[in-house]
């Protein structure tokens, strides 16, 4: 997963995990067990009136809104990403 991920350095990405946390920002670095993320929406899926899928394309739509300047998320919780560009719309 690593090498796949490393391909969307300095692009917006879509983090999924095994909480009901989902992470919205530009994947900056990948270190040891380690995703760095900058200018991160975090997001928790259990309080939102919306559901993941709507969320994740309001956010490409009108961009993403960040809540934090730098995330790191243990590689062991990921579950699931993607380029913020790559969600179809729907």
């Amino acid at each position: 997963m690593k090498q796949a991920l490393a391909a969307y350095l300095k692009k917006k990405v879509v983090i999924d995990t095994r909480s009901q946390w989902m992470y919205i920002g530009v994947l900056e670095d990948i270190v040891d067990n380690c995703i760095i993320l900058s200018d991160v929406d975090v997001h928790d899926n259990d309080s939102a009136q919306a559901t993941k899928e709507f969320y994740v394309l309001e956010s490409k739509k009108t961009g993403i809104k960040s809540n934090r300047h730098k995330v790191y998320i243990n590689m062991d919780f990921v579950i699931s990403f993607s380029g913020l560009e790559d969600i179809k719309n729907f």
